[in-house]
């Protein structure tokens, strides 16, 4: 049980503080409700662009990381289609260092032209060095937009297409910042040798002065059923031929999403996993293969993807998974099976939570979706899953109308 106490400051910021007297350490996680899917589709990347923004300095602290180091802290960040987090670790004697620092960013973003163009290269780069010039790196941009239509996880969070970022203004890049990086639009996560007082005055200090901003309000299309079964083949100088298959599923807050969760375990978690010993180590089709999804807020993928061994055709090898998803479909898993998989799930659940930030991450994602408090009930989610479910959404997920299937050709002869 992770205990931790809750409160709103007047301008709307949510504040999370989860007590650890144990260590002399302390984390600041400060989580945006904004992510690559508030984006506009013609201009994409802009959520990812301002985790590199955000460490340019605002307009009282020139550099984000010295002050931090000179505190003995360290910080990172990270964006997803759906979130973008920001986190630091420090002694907690001075934590608020850290308080000062995220602070002055959220209110005082330095913008200029320059720091601008600073980051924009950096993510240019990134894009050409993951997404275009990587053997495999453009597979996720060809499956989303393949995968949907509507819904604006058809881009990635780097963004749709690299001029987006390229012609990024410096006003675009402005209203951006205005319309979603605010108290009312974040929260923010205090855990490690604190007290909730201690947290209550520094929050006050130095976030409660902050506009609350202009509350955004999300308004996405859903993605509509797909109805018919998508194809698309590729041809690249690429080392191995690849099968990649994806599967509309349920919504993170749905009660399928766990038995998906326990479904991509059974048969993509490691060697043990169906998949693996079946098509990789009996039937010798694929050097790997695994089976997980995308985990995301609105509906998203489970997928499955795998290098094929030199010599087998991809028609071969995406013949031997559907068999094995009919058998997912049709036979019920054995009890002990189900067991082992909610056993490593318990372990992983358990793992994660010895790390002081990943408990501070956790309680502001579950704070995100709605309750901080689910990270204590998760556990018991896919402990009830049972084995009937699972049979009901492999029969759901697995059929034909609902899947796009991505053929990856090496030019490479054998």
């Amino acid at each position: 049980m992770i205990k931790f106490e809750k409160f709103v400051l007047e301008n709307g910021l949510r504040v999370i503080v989860h007590e650890d007297k144990s260590t002399p350490m302390a984390v600041v996680d400060v989580m945006y409700d904004v992510g690559a899917r508030d984006e506009d589709e013609e201009h994409t990347g802009f959520a990812h662009l301002f985790e590199h923004l955000m460490f340019g300095g605002s307009l009282h602290i020139e550099s984000y990381d010295e002050p931090l180091q000179m505190a003995g802290g360290e910080n990172n960040a990270y964006t997803t289609n759906d979130i973008t987090n920001y986190y630091c670790q420090l002694p907690a004697e001075n934590i608020e260092t850290a308080f000062w620092l995220e602070s002055d960013r959220m209110c005082s973003l330095a913008f200029n032209e320059n720091s601008l163009e600073v980051q924009r290269k950096v993510v240019s780069e990134e894009f050409k060095e993951q997404y275009i010039n990587k053997p495999y790196g453009d597979v996720w941009h060809k499956l989303r937009e393949l995968s949907y239509k509507v819904h604006p996880y058809k881009w990635m969070t780097i963004g749709k297409e690299l001029s987006h970022i390229e012609n990024a203004k410096l006003q675009d890049v402005k209203d951006f910042f205005f319309k979603h990086y605010t108290p009312s639009n974040a929260i923010l996560t205090v855990a490690g040798n604190v007290s909730t007082d201690q947290v209550k005055k520094l929050a006050e200090k130095w976030f409660g002065g902050i506009p609350a901003g202009k509350k955004y309000v999300r308004n996405i299309k859903p993605e509509p059923v797909q109805k018919e079964p998508r194809m698309m083949e590729v041809t690249e100088s690429v080392p191995l031929n690849a099968l990649y298959k994806c599967w509309q599923m349920s919504s993170r807050l749905d009660k399928r999403y766990y038995t998906t969760e326990v479904i991509t375990e059974i048969l993509g978690g490691g060697a043990s996993s169906r998949l693996f010993q079946s098509l990789v180590k009996e039937k010798q089709l694929f050097s790997s293969i695994e089976c997980s999804h995308m985990g995301s807020i609105d509906p998203g993928l489970l997928y499955i993807e795998g290098k094929l061994l030199k010599g087998v055709t991809i028609e071969q090898a995406e013949n031997a998974v559907i068999i094995e998803l009919e058998k997912m479909k049709t036979e019920l898993i054995s009890k002990v099976e189900l067991e082992k998989v909610k056993n490593k799930t318990e372990s992983m659940l358990a793992f994660e939570d010895i790390s002081l930030m990943n408990r501070a991450n956790s309680l502001a994602n579950y704070e995100l979706l709605g309750d901080a408090n689910l990270m204590n009930t998760e556990l018991e989610s896919y402990q009830s899953v049972t084995r009937e479910e699972i049979m009901e959404e492999c029969n759901r997920i697995f059929v034909d109308t609902n899947c796009s299937t991505l053929y990856y050709r090496s030019t490479i002869k054998e």
